[in-house]
């Protein structure tokens, strides 16, 4: 039986959209708001999809358990409560837009699943934009 089983978790975290290759008014133009010069931030909330074959003796597709400690140790610890710009490598040189985040969230909970399991990242910037990779 392929199934999907789904986590849900939340962080806060601080981010300036900018393309240091543009003029000041540029990025005012194109980012807006998003780019003041002393951050902004969002309480965003993250939905982690699996999908694969139920194991016949567990019954389980994952151990919901598992999955919920991968996301904390993994995504929670390292983005709750930082500046997205200045305090995670991972946007040192790029821009962390929703679309950025939800793609490097993906890349780092794909490292820690066995490849057995398929996996989506949908991450709400506000309830009511959000992204999701794979689309």
């Amino acid at each position: 039986m392929r199934i999907s089983a789904f986590r849900r978790a939340h962080f806060n975290a601080a981010h300036r959209l900018h393309n240091p290759n543009w003029s000041d008014e540029k990025n005012a133009e194109i980012f807006g708001l998003c780019n003041l010069p002393n951050y902004h931030g969002h309480n965003y909330e993250l939905e982690v999809k699996v999908t694969g074959e139920v194991d016949p003796e567990t019954g389980f597709l994952i151990d919901l358990k598992i999955l919920k400690d991968i996301i904390k140790e993994q995504i929670e610890d390292r983005f709750d409560h930082k500046n997205l710009n200045l305090d995670r490598e991972e946007f040192k040189n790029l821009n962390p837009t929703t679309e950025n985040i939800c793609y490097i969230i993906w890349g780092i909970l794909r490292q820690h699943l066995d490849k057995k399991y398929d996996l989506a990242v949908r991450l709400y910037e506000t309830p009511r934009n959000f992204v999701e990779y794979p689309a």
